[in-house]
């Protein structure tokens, strides 16, 4: 056995190496602070992340960014094909400006032909007077980002078989479509957190019998379940009463696949060494579950938060689209995609399937936004 020298020699703090500012700024951060950096390391996730922000705040202020108003009816402009926005004018600058619009009636294929006038320029206004809103219901105002020249039109995207702008009725409908996501996604966390943390956390027979259910649920095909569901919903109910109980819906079928991830996770976590020394202390169960268990499973539930999402949006498109979910006039995604169900009309008016485009843009970014704070929360990720 060596001996053991201790060293008589004066301490100097200058011999051993000193830590670097970045260092103790590592040290020193918070779990918040490190999954943030973490997080901005992930570039997709992080412009997904914009993208989703942006989309959202843009429900708040829809009637200010859309062109005209959602009940604005142009009985003149049926079916108009996308309007071309242009910037030169026979080669010389002119600023954002569209063309006169004219139709000329196509006797043998029974369709309105339109095209540009040429002769005639209409500067598009900014910050202009159109439309008059109401704003959340509290002030009246016509003030839109953008506005039609007057004497022109602007109809960026198209208008559909009643001559409604395309472009504004997707903006509006992305207040419905989208909160839709967030409304159904609080009820179905915490349906699946509160019965899948009891089953985990307890065993025995509230397991088993939280399984059964969870099985009865899940072994329905889920869009037969959701069709035949939101077709008990009776046709007398308030459009505003038929989106809250087609959220209820998505919600209710919703929870059954984070309730098992809680539970086979907590079965895990349950016989650590930190929930047993919480459960000697005396707390109560809530505590050990809320305090001590959730937060490791905090990745997964994110993971789960954003494929959620996306998938309730799919689900209320879905209704919409085959006429048993949101019905005008109300405005969603869904209900948009409704009169694209004919392909003939398809094949005539291909700019009627243009709000399946945001759609498909919210899902991935949703999808790509997830992995990147999936990421950032796993502890074991460097």
């Amino acid at each position: 056995m060596s001996d053991h020298f201790v060293s008589r020699k004066p301490f100097d703090p200058q011999s051993i190496e000193a830590i670097t500012p970045e260092q103790e700024k590592l040290f020193f951060a918070s779990q918040w602070k490190l999954m943030w950096w973490r997080f901005k390391r992930h570039r997709l996730a992080l412009a997904c992340g914009v993208l989703l922000a942006l989309m959202y705040g843009s429900i708040l202020i829809a009637e200010f960014l859309a062109p005209y108003a959602l009940p604005t009816r142009h009985t003149d402009y049926i079916y108009s094909p996308p309007q071309p926005v242009h910037l030169y004018h026979q080669g010389e600058f002119v600023g954002p400006f569209v063309y006169g619009w004219q139709y000329n009636l196509n006797m043998d294929k029974l369709l309105r032909e339109y095209e540009e006038d040429r002769s005639q320029i209409y500067p598009l206004q900014f910050f202009c007077r159109g439309d008059s809103y109401s704003v959340w219901g509290l002030w009246e105002s016509d003030l839109h980002l953008v506005c039609a020249p007057e004497g022109g039109t602007l109809f960026i995207l198209g208008t559909d078989r009643l001559g409604r702008d395309m472009l504004s009725r997707i903006i509006y409908g992305a207040r419905i479509s989208l909160t839709i996501g967030l409304l159904g996604i609080t009820v179905s966390f915490v349906l699946g957190i509160v019965i899948g943390g009891l089953a985990g956390y307890y065993g025995g027979w509230v397991d088993a019998t939280v399984q059964r259910i969870t099985e009865v649920i899940r072994s329905f095909p889920e869009l037969p379940l959701w069709m035949a569901l939101s077709a008990i919903l009776p046709v007398t109910w308030s459009p505003i009463w038929v989106f809250f109980g087609i959220t209820l819906i998505l919600a209710m079928l919703d929870w059954t696949g984070l309730a098992r991830a809680v539970r086979s996770k907590l079965l895990a976590l349950r016989e650590e060494d930190y929930c047993a020394a919480a459960q000697l202390m005396g707390a109560r169960p809530a505590r050990v579950i809320g305090h001590h268990l959730l937060p490791g499973l905090f990745s997964h539930l994110i993971a789960s938060a954003t494929l959620s999402i996306p998938a309730m949006i799919l689900g209320e498109t879905a209704l919409s689209f085959l006429g048993l979910g949101l019905r005008p006039p109300i405005t969603s995604w869904g209900v948009l995609l409704n009169e694209a169900q004919n392909i003939n009309v398809v094949a005539v008016y291909p700019w009627l399937m243009l709000p399946v485009v945001p759609v498909i843009v919210v899902i991935l970014a949703f999808n790509f936004f997830g992995d990147g704070l999936r990421d950032a929360a796993d502890p074991y990720r460097s």
